[in-house]
C-alpha cells in the first residue's frame, strides 16, 4: 500500500525532529488479508495523550495503522523512517502480539513506551518480552502526565509513580515512584486540553445521514464489576472515577461545531449515563444551553439506571438530543448475568428498551455468546431475547440493534482469573487470538461491518462449542443487518 509519510502520521511537524510517535497498531497484518471494513473506532486515549504532549512543547504524531490498513513490515519502515526518539504503543490483548512485531522492527535508537489494558494486567510478562527490548517505560493507567515527562527526560521514570522497566543489571522489573507525585495516576480531565482532532485519522467524519460526528469522552472510570470488563472496578482499583463538569463538556462540543461543523458527537467513555446525579446535572446544563435543539448526541448507560430512571428524565434525555444509547445487554439468562457481574435481568431490559424507543430514543445492544458455564439453552435464551427486543422496539419510534460478540477472556478481568483458577487453561491458551473471516474475503455485505471484531481463542466455554456459538452469532448478525437496510 503506497501512503506518504506526512499522510500516514497526523499531528506531527515533520519539518522539525519527531519526539514520539504513538503507534496504533493494526488489528490484523493487512499484507496478509486487506481490510475490509469501513470504519473504525478513532483512538481517542492516544489521541489525548498527544494533545497534552503537544500542548507541553513536543512535536509528536499517531500512526494509526488500523485505520490506514497497514501490514506489520509497512509500520516498521514507516516509523523507523519517521525516526522518533520515542515509539508509543497501546497494547490490547487482540493487537499484543502485532504490537510485539512492530516493536521487534523498530531501529534500536528508538525508545518504546507501551500502556494499555495488556500492559496493565500482564506487565512483567511485557517487560521481559525480548521483542520490546528497547522498553524504557511500561506506563500503568492514564497516562497523559506522565508521558510528558519521560518525553522531558527518560530518567524521570524513576519518579513517575505506576511506571515500569527492566532494570538493566538485575534483570528483573523496577516500578518508579516518589512521595508526592501520585497526581500523576488520576489526571484532572477537567484542565486536560480538550482532543486535538489533528491527530485523529477519522474523526470527525461524515455520517452516512450527512451529519458531521466526532467522538468525545464525558467521563472515565466505571464503578461495576462486569466479569468480562477490562474496566471492572475490580480490575482497576487505583482508577479514581471521574466525571466531566457539563459546562467543558459543553465547551468541547460548540468548539467542535465551530470548528469542523459537528452536529452529532458520541460519548464512547466506559459509562456516560451511569451515574443518575451526573444525567440531571449534565440535562440541565443541556437544557440551559439549547443542546437538544441543536445536536445530536448517543451514549453508553447502564440498564438498571435507566431501568429505574422516571419518565420526566427520560424525556429530558430526549428533548436533550439524545439519538442512542448502548447498553450491555449480554445474555438473555437470568443466571448468567448474575455469574456476569451485570445486577440486572432480562425483564429490566425489555421495560428499559421499550420506554427509551417510545421516546424515540434507539438502542444498541452487545450481546456475548459463548460465555463460560452458558449452556445451549442459555444460548438460546439470548438468541430469543435479541428477537424480544427488536418486537418490543418495532411499533415505537426508536429503534433496537444488537451487536453480537463471541466470548473472548480479557487479562486482567475477574473472569480471566476465574478460568484460569478452573485449572483447565493455561494463560497462552487464554491470549491466542485469531481473526475469523466471516465475511469471505469481503464478500459478504452482512458481515463486513463486523470484520474488526472478529477475533477469537477458539476455545469452547461453555455447553454449546465454537462452531454452535458462531453459527448464532453469524444468525443474529444476519438477521441485524437485513433490519438495519430495510429502516434504512
Amino acid at each position: 500500500m503506497e501512503i506518504s509519510d506526512d499522510g500516514a502520521v497526523r499531528g506531527a511537524d515533520l519539518s522539525r525532529p519527531l519526539d514520539a510517535v504513538f503507534v496504533n497498531a493494526p488489528l490484523r497484518d493487512y499484507s496478509l488479508r486487506p481490510r475490509v471494513n469501513d470504519f473504525t473506532l478513532p483512538v481517542l486515549g492516544m489521541a489525548y495523550i498527544a494533545t497534552y504532549a503537544a500542548a507541553q512543547g513536543f512535536n509528536v504524531g499517531i500512526v494509526d495503522a488500523e485505520a490506514l490498513g497497514l501490514g506489520v513490515k509497512e509500520t516498521c519502515q514507516l516509523v523507523n523512517r519517521l525516526g522518533p526518539r520515542w515509539a508509543g504503543f497501546n497494547l490490547l490483548a487482540p493487537t499484543y502480539e502485532i504490537s510485539a512485531e512492530i516493536a521487534s522492527g523498530l531501529d534500536r535508537d528508538i525508545y518504546v513506551m507501551v500502556g494499555g489494558h495488556q500492559a496493565k494486567a500482564m506487565p512483567e510478562t511485557i517487560i521481559t518480552d525480548p521483542r520490546f527490548g528497547a522498553l524504557e517505560a511500561l506506563v500503568l493507567g492514564e497516562g497523559e502526565t506522565r508521558v510528558a515527562e519521560l518525553l522531558r527526560d527518560r530518567r524521570a521514570r524513576a519518579d513517575l509513580p505506576g511506571v515500569m522497566w527492566l532494570d538493566p543489571i538485575l534483570h528483573q522489573p523496577v516500578t518508579g515512584g516518589r512521595p508526592g507525585a501520585g497526581h500523576h495516576l488520576a489526571p484532572d480531565v477537567d484542565r486536560l486540553p480538550f482532543v486535538d482532532r489533528r491527530f485523529l485519522a477519522n474523526d470527525p467524519y461524515e455520517a452516512p445521514d450527512g451529519r458531521i460526528e466526532a467522538n468525545m469522552v464525558g467521563a472515565r472510570g466505571c464503578p461495576y464489576d462486569c466479569s468480562f470488563c477490562g474496566a471492572a472496578v475490580s480490575a482497576n482499583p487505583d482508577i479514581t472515577i471521574r466525571t466531566r463538569t457539563p459546562a467543558g463538556i459543553i465547551a468541547e462540543m460548540e468548539a467542535l461545531h465551530e470548528a469542523y461543523g459537528v452536529t452529532a458527537f458520541r460519548f464512547v467513555d466506559d459509562l456516560f449515563l451511569g451515574y443518575e446525579r451526573f444525567i440531571r446535572r449534565c440535562m440541565d446544563a443541556f437544557t440551559a444551553h439549547g443542546i437538544g435543539g441543536r445536536y445530536v448526541w448517543d451514549a453508553t448507560g447502564r440498564i438498571n439506571i435507566l431501568h429505574r430512571a422516571d419518565d420526566a428524565l427520560l424525556d429530558l434525555l430526549a428533548a436533550n438530543g439524545l439519538r442512542e444509547v448502548a447498553l450491555g445487554v449480554e445474555s438473555g439468562s437470568e443466571r448468567l448475568l448474575g455469574y456476569m457481574g451485570k445486577r440486572i435481568m432480562p425483564d429490566m431490559t425489555r421495560s428499559a428498551v421499550r420506554r427509551l424507543t417510545e421516546r424515540g430514543i434507539s438502542v444498541k445492544g452487545y450481546f456475548i455468546l459463548g460465555f463460560p458455564t452458558e449452556t445451549r439453552d442459555e444460548l438460546a435464551a439470548t438468541v430469543r431475547h435479541v428477537r424480544e427486543l427488536w418486537e418490543v422496539a418495532d411499533p415505537h419510534p426508536g429503534s433496537f440493534r444488537a451487536s453480537v460478540f463471541e466470548f473472548r477472556p480479557y487479562p486482567g478481568t475477574p473472569e480471566w482469573s476465574r478460568l484460569l483458577a478452573t485449572g483447565r487453561y493455561q494463560p497462552s491458551q487464554l491470549l491466542a487470538y485469531t481473526a475469523v473471516d466471516l465475511t469471505k474475503g469481503g464478500v459478504d455485505e452482512a458481515m463486513r461491518g463486523r470484520d474488526e471484531f472478529n477475533f477469537s481463542v477458539n476455545i469452547q466455554f461453555g455447553e454449546a462449542n465454537v462452531e454452535e456459538v458462531r453459527a448464532a452469532l453469524i444468525e443474529l448478525s444476519r438477521e441485524q443487518h437485513a433490519r438495519s437496510s430495510i429502516r434504512r
